[in-house]
């Protein structure tokens, strides 16, 4: 650590600590934890030598003994999770450890999450009569109650490749003459989806989907060709009802940290109107 100005917390040594942290994480485990034969001879200090480390990371021995000598380097992402997998971290301190090396982390599980994580649906639905839902980084709607259904559209009748937020907002019609502002939604939106594209390079049905939209639907196209990016989770939209006429909701959107590929959204009345039509909607069903 680094004493920073009077009265201000002190500064982390993210070299120092990547250096702890690995040595420490390397000490800690067994030879047996990762596959390897046990040496006959006792060892001088506790877990795994940096040889072994360096094998099983795919890395020179030099490299491991200048990264817990905190020597300057920062690592790749290639070598990050490398480390990770090399020393069986968990999800935290894997997280953890990509913080250190100022990377994103990178999805554990690969493609996004096709269903909502149960305590998050069980959540959606204790939220009620509060419109909620959750999504993937896709935008693809995995769980919502009876409330969201009622505002935005009974996601149940609709195939499940297109309970697609993106999707639905371009190409579905009674959902694209649903907001007042329907230009800014979509800029918006078209942003959003962006920022989870340029995030999950790998993510083939996200590539297909934005393919999809950009042959189909020209405002799209056009909106993605602009490369604007947006990650903003707070917002407000009007709103045209069929069956309740004009309301507007504020909206938040949350990412529950033991499930980050999903997001949590919840609305709420943006004033008193909008409240007595929200509780004049009926009732659809939930997810």
């Amino acid at each position: 650590m680094t004493a920073g100005p009077a009265g201000a917390a002190p500064a982390v040594d993210t070299a120092r600590e990547l250096a702890a942290f690995l040595r420490g994480r390397r000490e800690r485990l067994d030879p047996a934890d990762v596959g390897l034969p046990p040496h006959g001879r006792s060892r001088r200090t506790p877990g795994l030598r940096r040889e072994e480390v360096a094998e099983l990371a795919g890395v020179s021995v030099d490299y491991v003994v200048r990264l817990e000598q905190a020597r300057g380097l920062r690592p790749s992402a290639d070598v990050v999770e490398a480390l990770a997998r090399a020393l069986r971290l968990t999800p935290e301190e894997r997280a953890y450890l990509y913080d250190l090396t100022r990377h994103r982390p990178r999805d554990p599980d690969g493609p996004a999450t096709t269903t909502a994580a149960p305590p998050l649906a069980r959540l959606v639905a204790d939220l009620s009569p509060l419109p909620a839902m959750v999504m993937n980084h896709r935008y693809d709607i995995l769980a919502w109650n009876d409330r969201m259904a009622s505002l935005l559209v009974d996601f149940g009748t609709l195939p499940p490749a297109r309970r697609n937020a993106m999707w639905l907002c371009l190409a579905h019609p009674p959902t694209r003459g649903l907001y007042v502002d329907r230009a800014r939604v979509v800029r918006e939106g078209v942003a959003h989806l962006r920022t989870a594209w340029a995030a999950h390079p790998d993510d083939r049905v996200l590539a297909g989907l934005v393919a999809e939209l950009s042959e189909r639907d020209e405002e799209f196209a056009r909106l993605w060709a602009e490369r604007d990016v947006r990650a903003n989770g707070r917002g407000s939209k009007a709103m045209r009802h069929p069956e309740v006429g004009p309301l507007a909701v504020h909206f938040e959107v949350l990412m529950p940290l033991r499930n980050t590929d999903q997001r949590l959204m919840i609305c709420r009345a943006a004033d008193d109107g909008s409240q007595a039509a929200l509780d004049r909607l009926p009732v659809a069903a939930a997810a």
